[in-house]
């Protein structure tokens, strides 16, 4: 494993299990000093534990400014930099209009959009100091539209758009903000899927297999290194192809 990481210090939200575990352990075997973020403390301490004295575990709750603030004060008192930024951390309230209540639309809005929102200007004046930074957000093939997911699907497509947004907004400080769209990913809310939900999406999946979370892993530590230097408000699908178009059922 090349160490194209070596002694960066990366946050990483939503971290305590699935796609968030499995980015935190590639950049750690990267090279990267790795800020766990979750707002569950009980999965982190576990983690942090496995991954060593270079990283460190804060229990926060990335709606909230002043944890946030507080999250990110931790971090650069306890390794001195902030380099990149994975705004992973997210949630899903799935129904169809008719049965989406106001508070699943402000809770998947709170935590999906606002929280990313409020991680990338917390951070934004430690990378403009340092004249560098990589943010990769995490966010999904439903940014396109996705039935039942009026809630998820918004405040995806609204963090594509803040994507190329701050794209643009911090070139000029060398910060890069990209994001990873993961397709269908073998994780335990897929595992734990009806049998038959299941099968429908793989027939719609070119590949007829899902992903793993090393996969989204493998794009994010790309995006987070020197290799992606030049890279910048793009948007990596990482789907086996489904987000070129849909397969019939």
């Amino acid at each position: 494993m090349p160490n194209r990481l070596q002694n960066k210090v990366a946050i990483i939200t939503g971290a305590g299990q699935g796609i968030g575990a499995a980015i935190s352990r590639r950049l750690t075997r990267e090279g990267a000093k790795i800020v766990l973020v979750d707002i569950n403390a009980d999965c982190l301490e576990s983690l942090a534990h496995e991954l060593g004295t270079e990283s460190l575990a804060i229990a926060a709750d990335i709606s909230r400014k002043d944890q946030v603030l507080s999250m990110v004060k931790q971090a650069k008192d306890a390794f001195g930099s902030i380099d990149i930024l994975v705004n992973n951390a997210g949630i899903i309230r799935d129904g169809f209009l008719s049965r989406l209540s106001e508070d699943d639309w402000d809770k998947v809005m709170d935590v999906n959009l606002k929280g990313p929102f409020l991680c990338c200007q917390a951070v934004f004046d430690i990378m403009k100091a340092q004249n560098s930074g990589k943010i990769v957000n995490i966010v999904s093939r439903s940014w396109l539209g996705n039935i039942g997911q009026a809630n998820y699907s918004a405040s995806k497509g609204g963090l594509v758009s803040l994507t190329r947004t701050l794209a643009l907004e911090l070139a000029r400080f060398q910060i890069n903000v990209n994001a990873v769209a993961p397709g269908l990913i073998e994780t335990p809310m897929t595992k734990n899927m009806p049998e038959e939900a299941l099968a429908r999406l793989l027939r719609m999946q070119p590949t007829g297999k899902m992903g793993s979370v090393d996969d989204i892993a493998a794009a994010v530590a790309f995006l987070s290194s020197g290799d992606g230097d030049f890279i910048n408000g793009q948007i990596l699908h990482v789907d086996g192809g489904k987000s070129c178009g849909l397969l019939s059922l």
